[in-house]
């Protein structure tokens, strides 16, 4: 691949230097901080060959590429007649993105960083309720059974305390104490204010405090919390830094307790119960039409980052009235996109694309889209047209029949099926009629409009010039055959699938898989015998390739590079030759946490091509030089 022409394309692309106020690299992308975003061309971006992906994150727009960013931005760089900052770290970045945030782009930064931190809790609780009604509807467990009463306040529990664990999420999102935040939502929780308030006719030092019931909520504690954080703050300003351990929690909570259940509490509550309501009285009443909009524009959503907007709807109507009308309209675009790439599988003539068209296509039904969105369906762009027509399709149906969702889940595919269960099997049924007429009608559309392909006679590629060895000393050729590769881990600490990371370019697996880890300890160690091939200069990214030729990626924790190295110290350099268990990096996890940042590391092979699949070793905790996965040819 053409450096030099990728860089031309991508300044163009972003709309030109005079759209470019700053713009940086860090491992694996290029960060600008773009007079106006709108102006940059995202869609011909990510099917620019050369970029792997293309996001938006607090106003900064990225240009995903991989281990080749530096030579991208050296080339890029080198096409422009002004100087942009030049370190890979710079402080003007974290202000430049504050600087560009618009209030649409904080709200859906808000509501991500508050919801996808929790999502594991509420659909591990929403899994162990859909296990039970299986077990109720088989007739095999008795809803009056004592082991039925402990199984439901199992999977309700988490539903329940909602507001306990949304305060905790997020205070952490806005920078505010966490504890401060649970001990808010515990007092408006409290059985005792759940009684008094039950009786009606309740006030505190005078003022009626309005009744209203806060297990499960959403909005009143998100509300809650956010005005927290600034009375929080403005405490803490004033507050001599000997008495803060006392003086700040103490106030917060006398003020902002009863603040809560006399305004904040109420009005939250009417908000959350007009949005259910709301959706609730759409899908009654306009449910066809309200179906196909959204099963034909999930996709869409997803793509702009809209679709987190969703999440409160869905968390809010799950737990106030006990079903939703979203989620199967997202089971219903997923698989669509799946059919989608089977019907470019179907119809290629380009063996390559045939097999990622059906692996990717496998991957979306099981609830993973972007792989198939982005590699092929958005690429040959009539798919995604026919994906999205599918989707809508699919949609009607599920409006027409009336589809649920009774349990919040994690990836909506095939494997969340057990949403669906209800006391009447018709809706599970329904369910898997409208993933079918997704998939059916997505493939049968892209088959019939077809698709221009590139190079359907598969050329040999063309030599590529060398580049320098200081980034590239170990680089493996494409035609060399892959050996299955073992990956020892890098880190002590907990081991956490790439989906709990809060980045898209690792959570969607763009990049790469492999898996993450929460460091419990400040090191970083070589998990393969081989080579750095490159080594951020902030510190906290490190590229290897093995001695066998896989290709690897250790990014410890996220957005880090804005701390410019600090914290971080290197023990190796570019081009050192490393065996497994060699320390390669130092960091000082609590004073990166404390900054701000997550230090959740995440560990993956970068030329998954090269590899059938990747095979976890079954740990949940894991030390360093214990095996992490295997990588299978």
């Amino acid at each position: 691949m053409d450096k030099q022409q990728l860089s031309k394309d991508i300044l163009k692309l972003v709309g030109g230097e005079e759209n470019i106020d700053q713009v940086t690299h860090c491992m694996t992308r290029l960060r600008f901080n773009l007079n106006d975003n709108q102006k940059a061309d995202k869609a011909t971006l990510k099917n620019t060959p050369g970029v792997m992906g293309v996001m938006e994150n607090g106003g900064q727009f990225q240009v995903i590429i991989g281990n080749d960013v530096p030579v991208v931005y050296n080339a890029l760089v080198g096409n422009m007649s002004k100087s942009p900052t030049t370190d890979n770290a710079s402080s003007g970045a974290s202000t430049g993105e504050k600087k560009k945030r618009n209030p649409i782009s904080a709200l859906f930064d808000f509501i991500s960083g508050v919801f996808t931190p929790i999502l594991p809790a509420i659909t591990g609780a929403g899994m162990i309720k859909g296990i039970v009604a299986i077990l109720v509807a088989l007739g095999w467990l008795s809803d009056t059974s004592s082991t039925y009463i402990i199984l439901s306040a199992i999977g309700d529990g988490a539903f329940y305390f909602l507001p306990i664990i949304l305060a905790i999420s997020a205070a952490r999102k806005l920078g505010s104490n966490m504890y401060i935040a649970a001990a808010l939502a515990a007092g408006i929780m409290h059985p005792t204010i759940t009684a008094l308030l039950a009786n009606g006719d309740t006030t505190f030092v005078g003022i009626k405090v309005i009744a209203a019931t806060y297990s499960s909520t959403v909005i009143p504690i998100i509300l809650a919390i956010w005005i927290a954080s600034y009375v929080e703050k403005a405490v803490d300003r004033v507050t001599h830094a000997s008495l803060k351990l006392l003086i700040v929690p103490t106030v917060t909570l006398l003020i902002m307790v009863p603040l809560t259940l006399m305004t904040v509490g109420p009005l939250g509550t009417v908000l959350g119960n007009g949005l259910s309501g709301g959706i609730s009285w759409l899908f009654d009443n306009m449910s066809i039409f309200a179906s196909i909009l959204i099963g034909g524009t999930m996709s869409l959503l997803i793509i702009t980052g809209m679709h987190y907007a969703l999440l409160p709807i869905i968390v809010g109507s799950m737990t106030t009235l006990g079903y939703d009308f979203i989620i199967p309209l997202m089971f219903a675009a997923n698989l669509a996109q799946g059919g989608a790439a089977f019907g470019v599988g179907l119809r290629s003539r380009n063996s390559k694309t045939k097999s990622l068209a059906y692996s990717t296509g496998l991957t979306a039904i099981m609830g993973i889209t972007e792989p198939a969105m982005y590699g092929i369906n958005m690429k040959f762009k009539k798919p995604f047209i026919a994906a999205l027509i599918g989707g809508a399709i699919a949609g009607g149906f599920m409006g027409i029949v009336n589809v649920k969702a009774y349990v919040l889940t994690g990836l909506v595919g095939l494997p969340s099926i057990a949403a669906f269960i209800s006391p009447a099997i018709s809706t599970l049924l329904y369910a898997l009629a409208g993933g079918l007429i997704a998939i059916v009608a997505a493939a049968v559309l892209t088959y019939i409009l077809g698709f221009q392909e590139e190079n359907a006679t598969e050329p040999a590629p063309a030599a590529e010039p060398a580049t320098p060895a200081a980034t590239t000393s170990a680089v493996v050729t494409e035609e060399a055959k892959a050996q299955d590769e073992q990956i020892f881990s890098p880190i002590t600490g907990e081991v956490k699938p790439l989906s709990e990371v809060p980045d898209p370019a690792f959570s969607e697996e763009i990049m790469g898989k492999g898996f993450a880890i929460q460091p419990s300890e400040g090191r970083v160690v070589s998990p393969i015998n081989g080579t750095v091939f490159s080594l951020s200069k902030s510190g906290h990214a490190i590229g290897l390739v093995s001695d066998t030729g896989a290709e690897m990626l250790i990014h410890i924790g996220i957005d880090t590079v804005k701390l410019k190295g600090q914290f971080f110290s290197p023990k190796v350099q570019a081009g050192a030759k490393v065996a497994v268990g060699d320390v390669l990096m130092e960091f000082d996890r609590e004073q990166i946490e404390k900054a701000g940042y997550t230090t959740i590391t995440p560990v993956i092979i970068t030329n998954m091509h090269q590899y059938e699949s990747i095979e976890s070793a079954g740990r949940t905790t894991i030390k360093e030089k214990d095996l992490l996965f295997t990588a299978k040819a």
